[in-house]
């Protein structure tokens, strides 16, 4: 298994000229090649682990799988995942993409896109305790192993309508961990996620509210804020989002119905 941390050589200062040699602890961040039926598609930088699920993901997310059935086989390597697609699953149209941990591919899509795929209004029938989305963040913390050792990781988690939780992943990406997340639930034939909750460890983009969309997640938390264009997409597909989810406060951008007092 690859690893996702390592040991470097620093010097720490304490004050005035006070400078003392230390080891410091940091997340892995490589390229991974993203391949499929033979040919390459997209380089994305990320954290190694769960490589397999980071690529399924990113490829439902961008409209090019739909179902399990698409996939005939994923076969991982060092920094590489080949894809072998189902005869008539046409890829063909797809970009070929260089993405970076901290933006995704950043300005690859837009609300138009999203109603192109044919992403339906979210269901509104989903009631969620005001109460459970306070003890979200803390419960995400706990789970990021990598992030206690590092501080330098993004967190994903999904949890049930009763708090619960039912996946973490971490990445050097937003984007990268959200897309573990939904290339898991697609092995899983589990997508769409209507009865699930995102809860993100920073701030909720566009591109991340874009890939709960497609994934049919209902209700997406962040601890930071979210960008206009987010509050846009989840205004229009009805998707709960909320931010500044810390401290036993929340702010709700879109969605108010799915939130019911305790």
């Amino acid at each position: 298994m690859r690893r996702n941390i390592v040991t470097v050589p620093i010097h720490k200062v304490f004050g005035g000229d006070s400078i003392s040699p230390a080891q410091d602890l940091l997340a892995v961040e490589e390229p991974l090649q993203i391949r499929v039926n033979g040919r390459d598609l997209s380089i994305t930088m990320r954290t190694p682990g769960h490589d397999g699920e980071l690529a399924l993901g990113f490829l439902f997310t961008e409209g090019i799988l739909k179902t399990r059935a698409d996939v005939l086989a994923v076969d991982c390597d060092e920094n590489t995942v080949t894809l072998t697609l189902a005869d008539g699953v046409d890829a063909g149209t797809a970009r070929n993409f260089y993405t970076t941990s901290s933006c995704g591919v950043c300005g690859k899509a837009s609300i138009e896109s999203l109603q192109a795929a044919a992403c339906a209004m979210l269901p509104a029938t989903l009631r969620i305790d005001r109460e459970i989305i306070h003890g979200l963040p803390e419960k995400l913390r706990a789970a990021q192993s990598v992030f206690e050792h590092t501080g330098g990781l993004h967190g994903a988690a999904l949890f049930d309508t009763s708090g619960n939780l039912e996946m973490v992943r971490e990445d050097v990406g937003r984007h990268n961990a959200v897309d573990k997340l939904i290339g898991a639930a697609f092995l899983e034939n589990r997508l769409p996620l209507a009865a699930s909750i995102l809860m993100l460890s920073g701030r909720a983009s566009f591109e991340l509210v874009q890939k709960a969309v497609m994934a049919g997640i209902p209700v997406v938390a962040a601890v930071g804020a979210p960008s206009s264009l987010a509050v846009q997409t989840a205004l229009r597909f009805g998707l709960t989002l909320l931010g500044f989810v810390r401290d036993g406060r929340f702010n709700i951008y879109s969605g108010l119905g799915r939130l019911s007092a305790p």
